[in-house]
């Protein structure tokens, strides 16, 4: 009776031990979960952020430039992709046309000397730019604990555990456009 007793004492005690590994594994798995939706919602505040300064540039820029319409239609319409986009591809999708949106809205701008000394437009430029930093920390923030959980639910045992409770869907990654990845060229043949 003791090696039995003894056997069902060790057995318990390996029970435990994995209980205790699994409850750890897992609330390690739900921390980083719950990470990267915090990260996410970084992202979403600064891009929120973003659209809502969106208006006041239009409107500014409306009143001391006659800007083809086209540009400020596709300002715009890229601000209502922000607006509409689910989850981190739809978002730096839409975010992408919005970048590129305002780089042209910016290009064009430097056309006019009165908009460009404007408080208003400076002061939107300011805060347009750093948002845009802010934006940049937040992606790299998400796309850092993207890669955390990622690799937590790749590697042995996290996969089995995710696995087990369902947490096994790697995230998405947010990333920028192709065009944004470009190296970009400095051309200072007009300097003298």
């Amino acid at each position: 009776m003791d090696l039995a007793f003894l056997v069902l004492i060790a057995l318990a005690a390996i029970i435990v031990v994995l209980a205790i590994i699994l409850i750890v594994i897992f609330n390690g798995l739900v921390a980083l979960q719950k990470r990267v939706e915090n990260a996410w919602a970084q992202i979403d505040v600064q891009l929120k952020r973003r659209t809502d300064l969106i208006p006041n540039l239009i409107e500014t820029v409306k009143g001391y430039a006659r800007f083809e319409k086209s540009v400020l239609t596709q300002v715009t319409e890229a601000r209502t992709g922000i607006l509409q986009s689910k989850g981190p591809k739809e978002s730096a999708k839409a975010n992408n046309m919005l970048t590129s949106a305002l780089k042209t809205l910016f290009a064009v701008a430097e056309s006019y000397p009165q908009l460009r000394a404007n408080e208003n437009f400076l002061k939107l430029q300011e805060e347009f730019s750093t948002t845009e930093n802010k934006i940049a920390y937040a992606r790299q923030f998400y796309n850092d604990m993207v890669m955390e959980f990622n690799t937590a639910i790749a590697q042995v045992p996290g996969n089995i555990v995710a696995g087990i409770f369902g947490l096994g869907k790697p995230k998405e990654f947010f990333e920028i456009a192709e065009s944004d990845k470009a190296m970009v060229k400095a051309d200072f043949s007009d300097m003298k």
